[in-house]
């Protein structure tokens, strides 16, 4: 990857003055957020200021009684203070109704985290009859301590600084503060001085706070707000809407978030967005870099945090989080320029994903415990690892089949003790197949499973269980009112046709209804021309200088040659609730006869190892090569290349649901299930990519 060298990448594309439709539509949408409740009111703002000053007097007392305990003479407990500061959303004014604070307790050097603060404070909040669900977490890489604040949502974070008093106008953003500083306490402190550096790095605040509530609700809206899951959280999506602020300084949030998705659906990555040069430092403290660091050269969509020591922020991001949210960015770009051609408005962008309706194939993993304490802190575990599920599947299948998290659990209140997560499945876009001897992804279902069970903290009762389920099995717990909605006759498409044709060869036809993400915004793109063609594209950047700058591309790709069936074997055990398409029969996903569809994903096979090349011929691009320890069944089953099919010229832009067809009906008896031949359940793909919703 070759790495920024010009102090041109940071000139501004365009310093125009807003128009008068750029003001009537900034107008627009800050009622439309209005509307959708994305403010918080003038009560709730003082209780959160109330909550937090109280918060501020308890850690005050708190490391005054730690010091009186370990001996310190009387001036010494006199003068020792602790300061709480926030940061994430509340700190960058973006906080909805209801939001949690994330807030940072300095303390002086001689106040541990491990002995003081998950010892002593703990047990002073929960002694406190305002304090509610207080749960510690001091295993995570940044440990952190959970609990309600007379309602309000506080997630606390410990830092001590080697100074012996805390000065209450503490000013974190001096590099010296991080000496002799363990790495959990760096990064609990990079919180709040990267929130900060953000804020100072924008050219105007309030165009900035209005453009990422924008786009916080929009991403939450379309299912892909989750740092967990492996999707973007907050900081992740405050510096991608930061940069676009520095290079349009004097625009509108309504151009703003235009430019967002211009400029996203256009990136290549993994070129990291950067806010400003990646510092040095005379501290030992590692900062992203590829050339050096072998870690960074696997990250698929770098986001650096801007504050000393620089670092991706946006590491959990898989082959296939990516790809869904790159369709996504090009989603929100064809709403956008339909929007300049008056042919939609704000609402389209901001319409509602519906997940359980997108896929016709999901995963099922459910998780229960005995008490309550061991469920929270199980559920904190099995979260922290589920992103690796979708990476093991990805690697194992070398990429056919992508995973959607589902943005967080669900949960089944005639259960007790029980969570449940999904992930919808569909071939990977941008991928050719053909028909194979099987890959066996048991072993990758159980590979998950065992590195879960290595929790150290792990206690009896505490299960996990994974299996595979259609779409009309869904439990009907997730839809809102336990009510699942009625399915159209005809499934409307987000970039769709009038009709596609089955490749199969029998000519079939199939009419779509054509909506305003469909045949509205198809017919605008006509009317481009040869807008979005590669050349097209690389003249728009020159136009707005910032080729040589800014790594944005066209999203046309090639399909790879890669191919084969799966087979899934879902877990013994499974809930008895789930209607799953097996119980403990062996699954087949064959994978034949797929029509290619458009793809903009920049990546074409799942996790694969990215190197970058370091030498003077380096031009930016990353190679990729398929990930070592895939498990074939036959040797013989990468077919694909040699076919010699070009799937880059059959990609169209009509989106679906994929379909997988049972081929064999499969016996409800258990006994049955062992001497009934092994179902078969058919990808039959329509369409690539996710249905409209």
């Amino acid at each position: 990857m070759a790495m920024p060298k010009s102090n041109q990448m940071w000139e501004p594309i365009s310093t125009a003055q807003p128009s008068e439709l750029d003001v009537s539509r900034t107008r627009e949408l800050q009622k439309l957020m209005e509307n959708a409740g994305l403010y918080e009111s003038r009560e709730e703002a003082v209780k959160r200021q109330e909550v937090l000053g109280r918060l501020d007097q308890i850690v005050k007392s708190w490391v005054k009684k730690v010091t009186e305990a370990k001996g310190y003479n009387e001036e010494m407990v006199e003068e020792v203070n602790a300061v709480i500061i926030t940061f994430g959303s509340y700190r960058l004014g973006v906080n909805g109704p209801g939001a949690d604070i994330d807030t940072l307790c300095v303390g002086p050097r001689h106040v541990t985290r491990e002995e003081d603060f998950f010892g002593e404070l703990h047990r002073m909040l929960s002694e406190l009859p305002e304090v509610q669900e207080l749960h510690p977490v001091p295993d995570a890489n940044v440990p952190v301590m959970k609990f309600k604040f007379n309602g309000v949502s506080i997630d606390l974070l410990y830092a001590n600084l080697g100074l012996w008093v805390i000065p209450d106008d503490l000013d974190l953003s001096v590099p010296c503060f991080l000496q002799d500083l363990d790495e959990k306490s760096v990064l609990s402190l990079n919180g709040s001085r990267v929130t900060d550096k953000i804020l100072r790095m924008v050219p105007n605040v309030q165009s900035f706070q209005m453009t990422l509530r924008c786009i916080r609700y929009w991403a939450k809206q379309r299912g892909i707000y989750s740092n967990v899951a492996g999707f973007l959280g907050g900081i992740n999506w405050a510096i991608l809407v930061a940069r676009i602020c520095q290079l349009y300084p004097t625009a509108l949030p309504s151009l703003l978030v235009s430019r967002f998705f211009k400029v996203y659906s256009q990136w290549r990555w993994p070129n990291p967005v950067l806010l400003c040069p990646i510092e040095g430092g005379s501290l030992v403290l590692q900062s992203w870099d590829p050339r050096r660091n072998f870690r960074d050269r696997n990250d698929l969509m770098p986001i650096i945090t801007p504050a000393y020591p620089c670092i991706n922020s946006s590491y959990n991001v898989s082959s296939s989080t990516l790809c869904i949210m790159q369709q996504e960015f090009q989603r929100g770009n064809n709403i956008c320029e339909a929007m300049d051609a008056s042919v939609t408005g704000w609402n389209s962008l901001f319409e509602n994903f519906l997940f359980f309706e997108a896929y016709k194939n999901y995963l099922q993993i459910d998780i229960t415990a005995r008490k309550e304490i061991d469920l929270m802190n199980w559920q904190g575990w099995v979260e922290s690892r589920l992103r690796l599920l979708t990476s093991k599947i990805e690697r194992d299948t070398r990429g056919m089949l992508q995973c959607h998290p589902h943005p967080g659990e669900c949960l089944d209140k005639s259960k007790k003790f029980h969570r449940c997560y999904f992930m919808g499945l569909q071939r990977k876009p941008g991928v050719c197949a053909q028909e194979g001897e099987p890959f066996d992804i048991s072993f990758t279902v159980e590979e998950f499973k065992n590195t879960v069970g290595m929790y150290t903290c792990k206690k009896p009762g505490m299960w996990i269980g994974v299996c595979h389920i259609k779409r009309n099995n869904i439990p009907l717990f997730v839809f809102p009112g336990g009510v699942r909605p009625a399915r159209p006759k005809r499934v409307a498409r987000e970039n769709g046709a009038a009709a596609e044709a089955d490749e199969a060869g029998n000519g079939k036809k199939r009419k779509i209804d054509e909506s305003i993400t469909g045949h509205k915004l198809r017919k605008y793109d006509s009317m481009a021309g040869t807008r979005n063609s590669p050349l097209a594209v690389e003249a728009k950047l020159e136009d707005c200088s910032i080729t040589a700058r800014c790594p944005i591309v066209d999203c046309s790709q090639s399909c790879l040659g890669v191919e084969g069936p799966f087979r899934f074997s879902p877990p013994v055990g499974a809930s008895s609730s789930v209607g799953c398409s097996s119980s403990s029969t062996t699954v087949e996903i064959l994978v034949s006869d797929l029509v290619p569809a458009p793809s903009v994903c920049q990546q074409g096979s799942s996790k694969e190892h990215d190197r970058f090349q370091d030498d003077a011929q380096s031009t930016g691009e990353v190679q990729q090569n398929f990930g070592e320890g895939t498990r074939v069944e036959n040797d013989g089953v990468q077919q694909g290349v040699a076919t010699g099919k070009d799937c880059s010229n059959n990609f169209r832009n009509d989106g679906g649901v994929e379909e997988l067809e049972p081929t064999a009906p499969s016996s409800n008896a258990v006994s049955a299930a062992y001497l009934a031949p092994k179902p078969l359940i058919k990808f039959n793909f329509t369409s690539l990519v996710r249905a409209n919703c």
